[in-house]
């Protein structure tokens, strides 16, 4: 694809894994928001530190990025967030995050 700038469908995008889903034009407004709903469910801290993590790995080394990683993998384990996600998961419960 990068080399030679071969044109790609959106359903094999998504077939290759290369976009998350196909959403269709007339489901995009409601589909997208269900999509926002789930990852504000989620537990931001963690989707943050996750981001960052890819942003960088475009600069870093291989060990530089591992080392990031650690860290970030530190940090996010001793979040609320984290020990809401550990506590729900012992308790057979949805967890309740609050991006702490």
């Amino acid at each position: 694809l990068m080399m030679l700038g071969d044109k790609v469908s959106a359903t094999e995008a998504e077939r290759i894994g290369m976009i998350y889903k196909v959403i269709a034009d007339e489901n995009f407004a409601e589909d997208s928001f269900a999509i926002a709903h789930t990852l504000s469910q989620m537990p931001t801290k963690g989707l943050a530190y996750t981001k960052l993590a890819l942003n960088i790995s475009l600069d870093n080394s291989f060990a530089d990025q591992l080392h990031k990683e650690d860290e970030l993998q530190y940090k996010a384990a001793h979040t609320a967030d984290y020990r809401e996600g550990v506590n729900a998961f012992l308790e057979k419960r949805a967890p309740s995050f609050k991006g702490e």
